[in-house]
């Protein structure tokens, strides 16, 4: 694992991207395939590949613990070199660097493990449940490498590397490492969802070999947003599909004649949630992968997000939970028909033969328009909003099924359901390139009186406003717990949001879905900003309670 951190290190020194891409793809090059298969997952930040539904449930707690017992550190030296950083890995090699210059250490003992074997204890690590269980493995594993080491494993656990690489960079490196078409390496990954084997294909020159294969999910197509209809008219110059934005999560459904399986965004199988899908799709008696969307669907109308998210994370949903929030998988594109793989043929293609297919319950094609000449989009939004949707699709009438790509091929067109006057209660330091700046911010709505929490945002404001009202909140705190401060309620935001929910995490007892900042209202004080009440009346029209 040293030549790792040793070029994860010389990754994070350089701001250069083509740098970046030659470090790793001379380390890469070094690699057999079962270090090489690990390894190029671990730069992407994940301890595993993409498809691979596992899990650490490594909490920081735990992390927190192993690294303190392996220091010495007091709590007093763990919160200050945590709160310093930022980063649970960098606080760890700053803790136990200092404790090796202590205890004269001269030696890694951690020298022999690889990636793979690093693989190959985290993997270990999710057979057990319990931090009680896991902290001696993490102890055991964390006490054979050295602090550089050990900073990038936490990275790797937590998910979370910070060296400025995205998987498409990581992507590239494999590429050069081995002298492959750079095309040819990413539809490998784009349809395996797993960059290791894809480096190691890469490697045997095995690349013209991968396929789409059933029951093996590939990452979602996505959509670039847009602002404005003339935006949307620039970019599709020919035909292009209309499409409802439905307010629900991705779903691909993979079925033949034996199994029916359904996949969220992130790949792992969710079919257990939404067993009338699953019943559906069984019912077919067909071959084929399809993708979707899952909502809460009652009497051929979509229901509101928030009524959906009583359905998500159950593991088997009861009886009356599915009679009381029914749902059904909006189905607007089609990958595999009978064997036949389509995503390299034009979307038309692809809509005209999901025409074809007689869906059963709860299965419904998602009703789309193909314009060929300009007309006005706002109408159609608007009706989109009627129906409690959050917006429009729209797709080039010819475009190939990108997996994980985010083209112009689809736009999406999102409008805000409402803004607020808020007040800022609370400030956290961001991360990556903002983790020294207060760029998280927790704000309030009025009520008898009281400041009730409703959300939190950190992103609309310019890196100059950001430092600007880094240095004000500084002046303003009225408390800190390390990276989060309490500060005075002075500064007045309007923010925008695409949806509202009810629930118990703010005071408030409402969460604001994709909310971000408008700008700063220099002009209003806390007196002026919005109340319970205008926020109870937005929740009812947009659920139509």
């Amino acid at each position: 694992m040293r030549h790792f951190a040793e070029t994860a290190e010389a990754i994070a020194g350089t701001s250069s991207k083509l740098k970046k891409i030659s470090f790793l793809a001379t380390y890469l090059r070094t690699l057999e395939d079962a270090d090489l298969r690990a390894a190029a997952v671990f730069f992407t930040g994940r301890p595993f590949a993409l498809t691979d539904a596992r899990t650490l449930n490594v909490g920081a707690s735990a992390l927190f613990t192993a690294v303190q017992q392996l220091s010495g550190a007091s709590d007093k030296a763990m919160h200050d070199a945590y709160s310093a950083r930022g980063d649970l890995g960098e606080a760890a090699e700053n803790l136990l660097g200092a404790a090796a210059t202590r205890r004269g250490w001269r030696e890694a003992p951690g020298e022999g493990l690889n990636p793979d074997a690093i693989h190959t204890k985290l993997s270990e690590l999710v057979k057990l449940s319990g931090a009680s269980n896991k902290l001696p493995l993490v102890l055991d594993l964390l006490g054979s490498l050295n602090p550089v080491e050990i900073k990038y494993v936490i990275k790797i656990i937590t998910g979370d590397l910070r060296i400025g690489l995205k998987e498409n960079t990581v992507e590239e490196a494999i590429a050069k490492a081995f002298e492959r078409p750079i095309d040819a390496v990413r539809r490998a990954n784009m349809v395996l969802g797993d960059i290791g084997e894809t480096a190691v294909l890469a490697k045997r020159n095995e690349l013209e070999k991968i396929s789409l294969r059933m029951f093996r999910p590939v990452k979602f197509m996505l959509a670039t947003p847009a602002d404005t209809e003339d935006e949307i008219f620039a970019t599709f110059p020919g035909a292009f599909y209309v499409e409802d934005k439905y307010d629900g999560i991705r779903g691909q459904l993979h079925v033949d004649a034996a199994q029916a399986s359904l996949f969220s965004r992130t790949l792992d199988d969710i079919s257990h949630q939404f067993p009338e899908i699953i019943a559906g799709a069984q019912a077919l008696n067909l071959s084929l992968i399809v993708d979707g969307e899952v909502v809460a669907f009652k009497d051929g109308q979509v229901l509101p997000f928030a009524l959906l998210q009583k359905r998500l994370g159950r593991k088997k949903p009861s009886a009356q939970l599915m009679a009381e929030v029914p749902v059904a998988l909006m189905i607007f594109d089609l990958l595999q028909f009978e064997r036949r793989v389509l995503i390299d043929e034009p979307l038309q293609r692809r809509k005209e033969l999901l025409e074809t297919i007689p869906w059963p319950e709860a299965l419904h094609i998602a009703p789309s328009m193909l314009l060929q000449e300009r007309v006005q989009l706002d109408p159609l939004f608007d009706q989109a909003a009627q129906r409690r949707n959050e917006g429009l699709m729209l797709k080039d009438a010819g475009s190939l099924y990108l997996p994980g790509k985010r083209g112009m091929s689809w736009l999406k067109w999102k409008k805000a359901l409402a803004t607020l006057d808020v007040v800022v209660t609370g400030v956290e330091l961001g991360h990556g390139r903002r983790r020294d700046v207060l760029s998280d911010y927790t704000f309030a709505i009025r009520h008898k009186g009281e400041l009730l929490n409703i959300g939190k945002a950190y992103s609309g404001l310019t890196d100059l406003e950001i430092a600007e009202m880094t240095e004000y909140f500084k002046q303003h705190t009225i408390q800190e717990y390390g990276r989060f401060r309490l500060v005075e309620p002075n500064v007045v935001l309007e923010v925008a949001f695409n949806g509202i929910q009810k629930s118990g995490r703010h005071a408030s007892g409402y969460a604001l879905r994709f909310p971000r900042i408008v700008r700063i209202r220099q002009d209003k004080t806390v007196s002026d900003i919005d109340t319970l009440a205008t926020v109870d009346k937005i929740y009812k029209q947009h659920t139509g309670e």
